[in-house]
């Protein structure tokens, strides 16, 4: 099934992400180790926040702070007082080379459609990562085509809080076009009154072109893996999972 849209912000979808998306053990694993080693941590796109809380829980007492657009997102992560929360978008971070280590987790690298929109993005991560700065994050393998997947035949169906069944049927919108896919999902519960729907646009892209854009934001490539669990990147991977370190030339910016 496919990640919800992270920019809605209807409260009762907000409180259904972690029952229908649930972190990972595969992901945790890969993310969490990241995180634990590092003192400063931005988690761009947090949605629920589940990751920088399993780091508190896990021992971390630096700084966490997780960014999201989505205010009923933010709700939910709210939950937890010991971190700090900002409502916004990537491209709005207004801080200079603080956070040690920047995460941007359940493909939300992928709501960054336009070449300009991701110049942009990627420039604010840039200045907000410290001068020995890493960005982690992962995107969907175009090759794997996992849009295909995403029909009313795979829709999923939770409980909700009260015990009322929540059904989410996906459905493709606009193929796959050699840059993005539209879909819709549609959330159905006997208890609302009208269904609710996401609609969203996904950017799908490959290792190379992730490798150039952020050869242009002055990031440096360390590793790409094409799975959690560290397996080479090759043409049948389902992630382009990628480690990035800020480069030389913004440490030797000039004063």
């Amino acid at each position: 099934m496919v990640m919800a849209d992270r920019q809605f912000s209807d409260a009762r979808l907000a409180a259904l992400y972690d029952r229908l998306y649930p972190l990972s053990r595969a992901m945790l694993d890969f993310y969490l180790p990241l995180v634990l080693a590092a003192p400063a941590v931005l988690d761009a796109g947090c949605g629920t926040g589940a990751l920088l809380k399993q780091a508190r829980l896990a021992g971390h007492t630096g700084r966490l702070c997780g960014l999201d657009p989505a205010a009923g997102m933010l709700a939910q992560a709210r939950t937890r007082t010991d971190i700090e929360w900002i409502h916004g978008d990537v491209a709005s971070i207004e801080r200079g080379r603080e956070f040690d280590l920047i995460v941007m987790t359940g493909h939300a690298f992928q709501v960054l459609v336009e070449d300009e929109e991701l110049k942009r993005a990627l420039g604010a991560l840039r200045a907000a990562a410290g001068s020995a700065g890493r960005f982690v994050f992962e995107t969907r393998n175009p090759a794997a085509r996992a849009w295909e997947s995403w029909t009313p035949e795979h829709s999923a169906a939770v409980t909700d809080g009260q015990g009322h069944t929540v059904r989410v049927t996906p459905q493709v919108d606009s193929p796959f076009d050699g840059r993005t896919v539209s879909f819709t999902q549609t959330y159905s519960c006997e208890a609302w009154d009208q269904p609710q729907v996401s609609r969203s646009v996904l950017r799908f892209l490959d290792a190379r072109e992730l490798s150039r854009l952020l050869a242009e934001a002055g990031f440096v490539l360390e590793e790409q893996f094409g799975d959690f669990d560290r397996q080479p990147l090759t043409h049948r991977s389902p992630e382009v999972i990628t480690i990035a370190r800020v480069g030389d030339t913004l440490r030797a910016a000039p004063r």
